[in-house]
């Protein structure tokens, strides 16, 4: 059982903050040895450099996979993630890229499947999050942003991987809590979110006749750099204590939803989105 972690209030200047400056670091350790659930696959994991992401990846590296992870422009983290990725003996690649923007996109994604030899499961990840308390104040550069990062991002990349992902490979989507019930203060991020669940229901129907299996992982509060990165720091201090549970998740946690998606494990699973949030009850 993991315990609430102490989190002191914390702030970074910016969005994506960086997982190396984050006290206490966040969990992302997989918790049981490999047993092969993704021998031989090639995965690409956007945002893999730190939180959610780097969890993902060091998951799928121990369970067998090789794993491309695309970033926009934390190298510390996105170079940690790689050694991290090379402790499980797996290979791991990287290439950092706007996603927001189609050419990037494609190019983020074609130097990657040519390092990896292929591709079998793609994990749209990367994101941000910006507060605001008042609709009026959020500004048309931080809209746009919010959908270029969160939606945009989704529809390229998928669109970019889909020259080369097989019949029968998977793609997982990131979505949130915030989509199902809400946030009166990241109203642009939970509409985004929103995007991503309608997005992935929507493109599972189009895939299926090909045996691709598209699903949704909608997490709930995370130690992750979102949270240092966006919140004011009264908010940082002991986040998440909130939900049932009475703690924030840590990223190691809301991996393994990831895998069972990503493996043979959910092999009936298309167009669903599981809930790793901490007891927060929401319509699916």
């Amino acid at each position: 059982m993991t315990e609430q972690q102490n989190i002191p209030g914390q702030v970074q200047p910016k969005m994506p903050a960086d997982e190396h400056r984050m006290d206490p670091a966040p969990d992302y350790t997989p918790r049981h040895p490999g047993v092969g659930k993704l021998k031989g696959k090639r995965a690409i994991v956007t945002g893999g450099d730190s939180g959610i992401g780097r969890a993902v990846s060091v998951l799928f590296a121990r369970e067998g996979a090789s794993v491309g992870i695309i970033y926009l422009d934390e190298h510390k983290d996105a170079e940690d993630t790689l050694k991290l990725i090379a402790a499980e003996g797996a290979e791991g690649f990287s290439v950092s890229a706007d996603l927001g923007r189609r050419d990037e996109a494609f190019r983020a994604v074609g130097e990657l499947v040519g390092q990896l030899g292929g591709l079998d499961v793609l994990v749209n990840n990367a994101s941000m999050q910006f507060e605001q308390t008042d609709l009026r104040d959020i500004t048309e550069e931080q809209l746009r942003r919010t959908m270029d990062s969160n939606v945009m991002n989704y529809f390229f990349t998928t669109q970019a991987a889909l020259d080369h992902l097989p019949d029968g490979a998977a793609i997982v989507n990131t979505a949130s809590v915030n989509a199902f019930k809400g946030n009166d203060t990241l109203v642009d991020y939970a509409t985004s979110r929103g995007a991503a669940s309608a997005f992935s229901r929507s493109i599972a129907k189009q895939l299926a006749p090909r045996g691709i299996r598209v699903n949704a992982v909608a997490p709930g509060p995370v130690w992750t750099p979102f949270i240092p990165g966006s919140l004011p720091e009264n908010k940082v201090e002991d986040f998440g204590s909130h939900v049932p549970m009475g703690r924030a998740g840590q990223p190691w946690e809301i991996a393994t939803s990831y895998l069972f998606l990503a493996s043979d494990d959910g092999n009936y699973f298309t167009g669903q989105t599981l809930h790793p949030n901490g007891g927060t009850i929401v319509g699916s």
